[in-house]
């Protein structure tokens, strides 16, 4: 029953038009900062992190625009799901560095989007599906009717979703080599068997290593992506990596990968999804960052 209130729910939220469900996330957003809600705690304690240089007063105000932009995800996401190609299409703005885009797409190397959890990266991923064959590693939520609403969505607008383990990676790397394009959400916190760690923000953070496997073994090229949200919807955003990114050397590769996150994030640090807890995992010897209950 729990189940089926949550996926009605949703259901409500995707026919609340844009603006208004961009309105009622900031709102939500004010509630979560009034109740000190963890995602708030985390965000702080991120920001504190990331930017030791910026003061308390700066924090605060970052923390709680990235709050208001925390709930218009939560709002406007389920709208994502809902809508066709179409009406996403009518709502991309403005498209910066397309002709990196296409001449990825054109290369027959194969192409792997890196999409940090920056601004609307649902938004962009079923973009890019309706543009190009593109498979995704895909883990579903633990409700079953809200994975099924999930999938159908992604796989509607032409997305080719994998698994999370083994048999996922393997279809990564066959879609790279036929010359297809992969997406990866490239700042989660991998299991200690497939990554290590490389500083993000100059805090150590375990990277997946998976990006800089992909690339060695297709020789495939990467970019860097993010749809920002901007009045009367998203503006996407697609930027060469470093070099470094290619190198045999998993370290460089890995310390290239983050500052890649990092140029994202550049581009409006309010839309980055600090409330996750990045820095959970920690190198030997650090002591722990988020306190119990945060």
């Amino acid at each position: 029953m729990k189940n089926r209130l949550i996926l009605l729910i949703l259901n409500l939220i995707s026919w609340i038009p844009l603006g208004v469900s961009r309105q009622l996330g900031r709102i939500l957003g004010y509630i979560l900062r009034w109740a000190n809600a963890g995602p708030y705690r985390v965000t702080k304690i991120n920001l504190g992190l990331c930017y030791p240089d910026m003061g308390a007063e700066q924090i605060e105000l970052l923390a709680r625009e990235r709050m208001s932009q925390f709930g218009q995800t939560f709002f406007e996401t389920p709208k994502l799901w809902r809508q066709s190609s179409d009406w996403l299409s009518s709502k991309v703005v403005a498209i910066h560095g397309q002709e990196h885009l296409q001449a990825a797409l054109d290369n027959p190397r194969g192409t792997i989007l890196l999409i940090p959890h920056q601004g609307s990266w649902e938004a962009l991923g079923l973009w890019v599906a309706t543009h190009t064959t593109m498979t995704a590693l895909y883990e579903p939520p633990k409700i079953a009717e809200l994975e099924r609403w999930i999938k159908s969505s992604r796989e509607r607008s032409g997305a080719i979703l994998v698994p999370t383990n083994v048999r996922g990676v393997a279809a990564l790397l066959k879609a790279l080599r036929r010359g297809e394009t992969t997406a990866i959400l490239p700042d989660q916190q991998p299991p200690p068997a497939s990554g290590d760690f490389a500083p993000i923000f100059g805090v150590p953070a375990q990277t997946m290593t998976l990006v800089h496997n992909l690339i060695q073994k297709s020789g495939s090229q990467a970019l860097m992506c993010a749809a920002l949200r901007v009045a009367g919807g998203w503006e996407l955003h697609f930027m060469p990596t470093e070099e470094a990114i290619n190198s045999a050397d998993q370290q460089i590769s890995l310390d290239a990968l983050n500052r890649g996150v990092e140029t994202i994030v550049a581009l409006a640090p309010s839309q980055y999804q600090w409330e996750y807890k990045r820095f959970r995992a920690r190198p030997e010897g650090f002591p722990s960052i988020y306190p119990k209950g945060s």
